[in-house]
């Protein structure tokens, strides 16, 4: 494998980071994390491959984070616990979508899960 190859593959495996752009860069629609500003079709595809592996990681990472709040809202110990049904208002789920994201909650919160795991 030669070495641009290899490091082609080696970054494909760790996301891009995910900046805040400036608010009025965020405000022009045409505006998407300067990908509009490259002109070659090489670079374009690298940098916007990227940028969606780095969604991706990003919304894994966020719904196990709902998950988790999830199962501590829901967990029986609280005075003020919330039941699967207010979570799935709360979070704009259905109630059979909440009750697994509480399972899927409470199976990191014992460390079955990835968060924080790279």
């Amino acid at each position: 494998m030669a070495e641009t190859e290899r490091s082609e593959q080696q970054r494909r495996f760790k996301p891009a980071p995910l900046l805040f752009e400036p608010a009025e860069a965020a405000a022009d629609p045409e505006h998407f994390f300067d990908l509009e500003s490259i002109e070659d079709p090489r670079e374009l595809l690298s940098r916007s491959t990227e940028l969606t592996l780095a969604f991706r990681a990003a919304a894994d990472r966020a719904v196990e984070y709902q998950a988790m709040a999830a199962a501590q809202l829901a967990d029986p110990r609280r005075f003020d616990r919330l039941t699967t049904a207010d979570i799935a208002q709360r979070a704009e789920w259905t109630e059979d979508y909440a009750k697994k994201m509480v399972e899927f909650g409470r199976d990191l919160l014992r460390g079955g899960g990835r968060t924080g795991e790279d």
